[in-house]
């Protein structure tokens, strides 16, 4: 028992992690004036048990705060893959901009601290990445610090323990790197006056991640397209585009290819929001009518969604699964992550999708067994690419990138590779017959473990030198590591909402991600209540990481010239 409790094999191990973790989570539920730290006080927790002197075997440690990591930064690419770069088109040059600038300007602020304190500037690199809460950072100039101090003749030894101050000045910063910019997003919510439910309700207003289905009804008034049939019209006039009912008369008909239009006639029409001044001088002008106008005078068409289940459809094309000629039934919309999109011929369809469907019911019962409709089959886990991805992410990560005049190659390392990765599979899987679909409920429950396994590892190991290292004088060092976090920070929440009017759940997802901060990015969504941060932090977060990979290791070198 005592070896269980006080030693280091592999039952301690788990159950200090899983102490740790279920504690903290336990103690994030507990509000104080509204606010709560949530996962972070797994972190806390952590450090608290390893300056108690509770350990576990470091390679393991290792292990676990990478394999947290990466589970956490896949599993938010997955999610954000298939919008995200339409968000980019839409707004990620500027985001990245801002986030290359707080970037740079925590370099200054470095740079300054270590000029007027007097601070050795390898010290000061360490305290860096800490208060930008950056692993990959730490490692790289840490090794870069080794690499320079060996070929001016000093042993790998003794560059190795030397490289330790780093590690130390690091562990002391990293828990005011996630407190600092905590602090930031409280503080410039009171001071803006930020409501987040009126900035939810804006975020979605605005939205314009992906093309969103809008229904138009219209009246054919266009004598150019009088007596002609509907699939001369699409194919003379271009998509972009759903006619989903067609009435003559009191009479309402499934559109299909040889439908004739008619003067008069009123159309059902799903569109997206850009196309609708072409759908007005195509067809006529709007005319007033609800939805519920065509389901009461609607007696044998039936609308139904229904779920596409069998991978064999991944990767195929609407138009070339030929729904309306071979069952008589149109697809007017799809549904994919809850996001409403036109059923465009060239669509890629993918497991987990939702079709709405207009036809007979007999006839969408049919297309239903085509396309499986089983909601057991969305319940069984995919779990091949996510293990495959996660393979290919990890060596992507660690491929080198050379770049003139420094020694040291930059690697993206084990998180900023699944992630690209991640974001790649989400987005281009579909068309490529790649099934990554996992259901909302279990990318959450792989997101949470990730960074509940990564907040305790963090913590325990910097819990142990923690104390010792602030008697020593790093009590500075908390004093420098805050002043690295919080004033870039407010400079660039000021520019993102005054200059360059970013709605809060942006500038949230933009400063964890440029901070390459996951705890402030669960705080953040957990505390709020919206996913919509971990598209903006995705966006930041690659060229980010890249960056504070990058400038550690050119400040080592400016350090050891």
């Amino acid at each position: 028992m005592k070896d269980l409790f006080f030693g280091y094999g592999v039952a301690h191990s788990i159950l200090l992690l899983c102490f740790v973790m279920g504690i903290g989570l336990f103690l994030g539920r507990f509000k104080v004036k509204g606010i709560s730290l949530g996962s972070t006080w797994i972190l806390f927790l952590g450090i608290l048990m390893g300056h108690l002197g509770f350990r576990m075997d470091l390679e393991m440690l290792q292990f676990v705060k990478e394999f947290g990591l990466i589970l956490f930064v896949f599993s938010i690419g997955l999610q954000v893959g298939p919008g995200f770069f339409q968000s980019f088109k839409s707004g990620g040059v500027k985001m990245n901009l801002l986030a290359v600038m707080n970037i740079l300007l925590a370099v200054a602020v470095t740079y300054v601290i270590s000029v007027i304190s007097g601070e050795d500037l390898k010290t000061m690199t360490g305290v860096m990445s800490g208060a930008v809460t950056n692993t990959p950072g730490l490692g790289a100039a840490q090794q870069t610090f080794i690499d320079v101090a060996t070929s001016s003749g000093t042993s790998a030894l003794a560059a190795g323990e030397a490289s330790g101050g780093l590690a130390s000045a690091y562990a002391v910063a990293y828990p005011i790197g996630v407190i600092g910019v905590i602090v930031v997003i409280l503080l410039f919510k009171a001071i803006f006056k930020i409501d987040p439910q009126k900035e939810l309700a804006d975020l979605k207003a605005s939205e314009s991640q992906v093309e969103k289905a809008r229904r138009m009804h219209l009246m054919v008034e266009n004598p150019a397209i009088f007596g002609r049939n509907l699939f001369d019209v699409i194919h003379e006039f271009g998509g972009g585009f759903v006619v989903s009912r067609v009435m003559k008369g009191d009479e309402i008909l499934s559109p299909q290819a040889d439908t004739v239009l008619n003067e008069g006639d009123k159309l059902l029409v799903v569109t997206s929001q850009k196309e609708v001044d072409k759908i007005r001088i195509l067809f006529g002008q709007e005319v007033e009518m609800h939805q519920a106008d065509w389901q009461e005078k609607d007696h044998n068409l039936v609308t139904r969604r229904i779920m596409v289940t069998k991978s064999e459809l991944t990767g195929k094309k609407l138009k070339e699964l030929g729904f309306r000629s071979a069952f008589g039934v149109s697809i007017t919309r799809v549904i994919r992550a809850g996001v409403e999109l036109v059923a465009n011929p060239d669509l890629y369809i993918q497991v987990g999708d939702g079709l709405m469907c207009v036809g007979t019911l007999k006839n969408i019962e049919n297309l239903a067994k085509r396309v499986g409709n089983s909601n057991d089959a969305l319940n069984k886990p995919n779990l091949v690419p996510i293990f495959l991805g996660i393979v290919v992410g990890i060596i992507f990560g660690s491929i080198p990138i050379h770049f003139p005049g420094i020694p040291q190659a930059i690697k993206l390392g084990l998180a900023g590779g699944p992630l690209i990765i991640a974001i790649l599979l989400g987005h281009f899987g579909p068309k490529y017959k790649i099934t990554t679909y996992t259901t909302a409920s279990a990318n959450l429950m792989i997101r949470e473990i990730g960074i509940c396994m990564f907040l305790a590892a963090v913590g325990l190991g910097a819990g142990g030198n923690f104390w010792a290292s602030i008697v020593g004088g790093g009590y500075w060092w908390i004093l420098y590591g805050a002043l690295i976090t919080m004033v870039p920070l407010c400079i660039t929440f000021i520019v993102a909402r005054a200059f360059c009017h970013l709605n809060f759940y942006q500038i949230c997802g933009l400063i964890s991600g440029s901070c390459t901060n996951p705890p402030v990015l669960a705080f953040a969504q957990g505390m709020y209540g919206s996913d919509y941060t971990s598209v903006n932090y995705a966006t930041v977060y690659p060229l980010s990481m890249f960056m504070r990979v990058l400038v550690a290791q050119l400040l080592i070198l400016l350090a050891m010239a």
